[in-house]
């Protein structure tokens, strides 16, 4: 074996280590304590507690100041529970998008409330020759989409401030970039309940998007219906904005949300 091979050896050895670390961690609730951890995973109690500790200054595991245990930190408990609702979200919007997507021929869009801008967990292509839409997995920006523009403006008034504080990147000479402008904006979206970003994002492109609520009764996401602003105005017709509406809430309903 190379020198090379042995390093990518020890290196894959100290992954399934910690990986091993942490499932074991997750099945003990009242915390698991080094020797335990040593036994269970049949190495020194030495190279168990170097991982564990490069676990708690990550924030993955935690241990109390009077406890030799250590337990699930913030970090891992924040990823399972994004996990559990993008799977949550996911299954919730499959049908609602279908419809939505049948009724008006746009492309339909879900996406997920998260710290960095509305990460796209859900698409259904459009009807027409051209496929306008966005992809899984995408991010896009609380304040040239119109997703992130509905989903901040009906999240709290600390996290509004977070996002007008925060550089406003101009897309394009449409995207709105003063935190005055955006601000009045997300008072008028919080009134009628929809949201649009005609050129703002992409030159050509709009989006039409309404916020799903989580059963706690917060925003935790967007529906939205995407197409070139020829198909897509920059004022959407009734029919548009009920249906996508319409859409928000059976998908929030599925979700538990009972406003």
């Amino acid at each position: 074996m190379t020198d090379t091979e042995d390093k990518n050896s020890d290196g894959l050895q100290s992954v399934i280590l910690t990986m091993n670390i942490i499932e074991q961690v997750v099945r003990t609730p009242k915390g698991v304590g080094v020797t335990s951890l040593a036994n269970t995973l049949g190495t020194s109690k030495s190279r168990i507690h170097r991982h564990l500790q490069t676990l708690v200054q990550q924030g993955y595991v935690f241990q109390q100041d009077d406890s030799e245990r250590y337990e699930l930190g913030p970090k891992l408990l924040s990823l399972g529970q994004s996990v559990f609702d993008n799977m949550g979200l996911i299954r919730a919007s499959n049908d609602p998008l279908l419809d939505l997507r049948d009724a008006l021929g746009h492309s339909a869009v879900a996406s997920q409330l998260t710290p960095e801008g509305m990460l796209v967990i859900a698409t259904v292509p459009g009807r027409a020759s051209i496929e306008i839409g966005v992809r899984v997995g995408s991010i896009l920006s609380f304040h040239g989409s119109a997703q992130g523009k509905v989903a901040t403006a009906f999240s709290s008034q600390a996290f509004q401030a977070r996002v007008l504080r925060n550089r406003l990147e101009l897309f394009t000479p449409e995207t709105i970039v003063s935190p005055t402008v955006l601000a009045e904006e997300y008072e008028v979206i919080r009134r009628q309940g929809w949201a649009v970003a005609p050129n703002q994002a992409a030159l050509g492109l709009n989006t039409l998007a309404s916020p799903i609520f989580n059963a706690a009764g917060m925003v935790c996401g967007a529906v939205g219906i995407v197409d070139m602003i020829q198909f897509l105005g920059e004022v959407p017709s009734e029919e548009h904005i009920e249906k996508t509406k319409s859409t928000a809430v059976r998908i929030s309903r599925l979700l538990g949300y009972s406003g």
